[in-house]
């Protein structure tokens, strides 16, 4: 059986299912990348069978999201080189932004660049790790792709990591994180303390806002075409549509 990676990801349930069945060939861009098989005390026995295994396993990244402790995906992100967050018991792994990503967001830290300069908040990008708990068991990593820092000398802890809670939170959809970005992210940044909220659609060039309140969504507004988007929280941050799209 022959699967992209991408129909891998989104059905890994299935296709380990079926693996006891037949060994479930991987490809990625149209080429053969892995193997899923049965493992098999000939494996366990079988050095070079056993080293060819761990190879193809280390290709096939589209093998997440996957649950795993908290832990498990610390030593997976502080041992790699490649980017992960973690929300909810489960790993994520963050492709490669592609080119219109790149350049709305490189337009939009330019705007709250400029809007904060010489302000108290501050604006960082992605990559940079944020720690958000919903309780004391739940904690998550994100990697916002921008976002807005009101306490940041406060809640640097002595590996000169950010531990507070931003108050503003950006995400650009991409054909990836579509679903994570709008359900999992709203939910997660609403029930931890961000106050504010932005979604941008490049594909339908929209963005919408969400204001949390008592880890609730107060307002919310969608701004689309040539319209103007202003912030909830900071009385004058102001974007126009057709800067960043």
């Amino acid at each position: 059986m022959i699967v992209n990676a991408t129909d891998l990801k989104n059905n890994l349930g299935k296709y380990l299912r079926a693996v006891e069945r037949e060994d479930v060939i991987i490809t990625s861009n149209g080429r053969k990348i892995a193997k899923l098989t049965v493992y098999t005390e000939e494996y366990a026995a079988d050095p070079a069978l056993t080293n060819e295994t761990v190879k193809e396993k280390a290709e096939a990244y589209s093998l997440f999201p996957r649950e795993a402790t908290f832990e498990e995906f610390l030593q997976l992100s502080e041992h790699g080189e490649d980017r992960y967050e973690y929300i909810d018991g489960v790993i994520y792994f963050l492709a490669t932004p592609k080119t219109t990503h790149q350049q709305v967001l490189g337009e939009l830290f330019g705007n709250f660049y400029n809007w904060f300069s010489g302000k108290k908040c501050r604006p960082l990008l992605a990559p940079y790790d944020i720690t958000l708990k919903r309780n004391a068991e739940n904690i998550n990593i994100v990697q916002p792709d921008l976002m807005v820092i009101c306490d940041l000398e406060d809640k640097l802890n002595e590996k000169d990591s950010y531990m507070g809670v931003p108050s503003l939170l950006v995400e650009i959809l991409s054909e990836s994180s579509r679903g994570k970005d709008a359900v999992k992210k709203l939910d997660l940044y609403m029930s931890t303390g961000v106050k504010e909220y932005w979604i941008v659609n490049p594909f339908n060039r929209e963005v919408t806002l969400f204001l949390f309140e008592n880890n609730d969504v107060l307002k919310n507004t969608t701004y689309k075409n040539n319209e103007t988007v202003s912030s909830y929280i900071f009385e004058g941050l102001k974007v126009d549509l057709k800067s960043i799209f």
